[in-house]
């Protein structure tokens, strides 16, 4: 529950829905889907058998495995990524905290002055490190595991009301369409590239996450039935994110582009429930399935630097729970500010390779939300695959698993020496724009 609530998150809330509507709609979740089964998972497993081979932090599995300083490297990147990640990821949560109380008293807001206003989104930011900390100080049996196991099911159980009713408003049979009927002439190297960041973005593989989970595991815990439950869980709330929008945007407001971009949730949707009978407390309640699935996702970001602290420094899990969450508030403020135009944190620039990134909310999601985890992947493929005994892993594996053997086995061997390295090279030659425009596919 812990790992799936890291993996389910606003990546499949907030960030599906707009990166399909960008995309072409059915065509996208079709590409989606089978880049979670044939890139998604094999990762996912490689990530959980390091994590419980070494019983370490992500710099601690690479260490105990055998591996250099420069392997050591991917560690450190993924308590960075988790860092500098959770820092940004918090402004939007702050976003979904002021909403759910807006709909609740239905008080129209305007996204747009709403974001760039600091003595909103600060506080409100802060708000949520706080609810963060106050989860990964209780540890990993009396925090997250409780937390888990009360927000994940409370979060199932709004998506699908919501989706309900989203589908059965008149009019929602062109939005069901539009979404899970793809149109195969619109997948296009762009379409698979999106498909594949979200994939990872979303499985929350190559962010140390599972590495770290995995490193809590015991012997006869089955890995392979573990990370399938994962992936379907993540692969069923981005799914059913999608049924809360579309139907309700075709349905209540036709017309509208469904190219929202990020603003697509803030913007588009609570004009949506406007349009419901009920729809504030519709509203509400989708705000706060936005807060739990980001809080689900946060303390797992918390937990891989805290878990560093914790095993490498041994610091006490309190003084390694405030000193990383205060630090991250400290870091949240220029992404909480980028907002506001003319300013200096919106107007900065950053650029690599191809890649010009404008703001600094922007620049924190490309640098450590995008290049630096399909660098991770990439390195941790290459790591398991070659630099070691890919033999070692799949054991792990098997160990808690009797189903891994022969086919499966061999393909997961497969995957990890050679398709994954090489479709995550191709992502990451494009994303430095290598191929034309940057994340463009050519």
């Amino acid at each position: 529950m812990a790992a799936a609530g890291s993996a389910v998150g606003l990546g499949n809330i907030w960030r599906f829905p707009y990166i399909t509507g960008e995309n072409g709609g059915g065509a996208f979740v079709f590409v989606y889907a089978i880049c979670v089964v044939l890139i998604g998972l094999p990762l996912l497993m490689n990530e959980i058998s390091l994590g419980r081979l070494s019983g370490k932090n992500p710099i601690g599995a690479i260490r105990a495995t055998g591996g250099n300083k420069f392997w050591q490297i991917a560690g450190g990147l993924c308590i960075l990524v988790c860092f500098c990640v959770l820092s940004y990821y918090s402004v939007i949560a702050g976003w979904t905290i002021g909403y759910i109380f807006t709909e609740l008293i239905d008080i129209p807001v305007d996204f747009k002055e709403f974001q760039s206003t600091p003595a909103y989104v600060v506080p409100l930011c802060f708000l949520f490190i706080f609810m963060t900390i106050g989860v990964v100080l209780g540890g990993v049996s009396g925090g997250i595991e409780k937390a888990a196991k009360f927000l994940m099911p409370v979060l199932l159980i709004i998506v699908v009301f919501i989706a309900g009713r989203a589908v059965t408003l008149e009019g929602a049979s062109a939005g069901i369409e539009y979404y899970l009927k793809p149109d195969f002439s619109k997948i296009t190297g762009k379409t698979i590239l999106q498909a594949l960041g979200q994939a990872f973005f979303s499985m929350s593989v190559g962010w140390g996450l599972m590495i770290t989970f995995g490193s809590y595991l015991p012997r006869k815990a089955n890995i392979v039935g573990s990370a399938g439950w994962i992936a379907g869980m993540d692969g069923i709330v981005a799914l059913l994110g999608g049924l809360m929008v579309f139907p309700a945007l075709f349905a209540l407001l036709p017309g509208k582009d469904p190219a929202g971009g990020p603003a697509l949730v803030f913007d588009v949707l609570p004009k949506v429930f406007d349009a419901m009978p009920g729809g504030n407390i519709v509203g509400a309640l989708f705000f706060l399935l936005l807060l739990v699935a980001a809080l689900t996702s946060s303390i797992s970001m918390l937990e891989v630097p805290v878990a560093f602290f914790i095993d490498e420094k041994k610091w006490s899990r309190q003084k390694a729970a405030w000193t990383v969450g205060i630090a991250a508030m400290a870091l949240s403020i220029p992404s909480a500010l980028s907002s506001i135009d003319g300013n200096f944190f919106s107007t900065i620039t950053f650029k690599l390779g191809g890649n010009v990134q404008t703001g600094f909310f922007d620049i924190m999601d490309f640098v450590f939300g995008t290049f630096a985890v399909v660098l991770i992947c990439f390195m941790l493929s290459l790591y398991t695959g070659w630099a070691k005994k890919i033999g070692t892993f799949a054991d792990e594996l098997a160990s808690g698993s009797p189903e891994f053997k022969g086919f499966l086995r061999g393909a997961w061997i497969f995957f990890i020496k050679w398709v994954c390295p090489l479709i995550i090279a191709l992502v990451l030659l494009d994303t430095l724009g290598a191929f034309g425009t940057p994340q463009e596919g050519g």
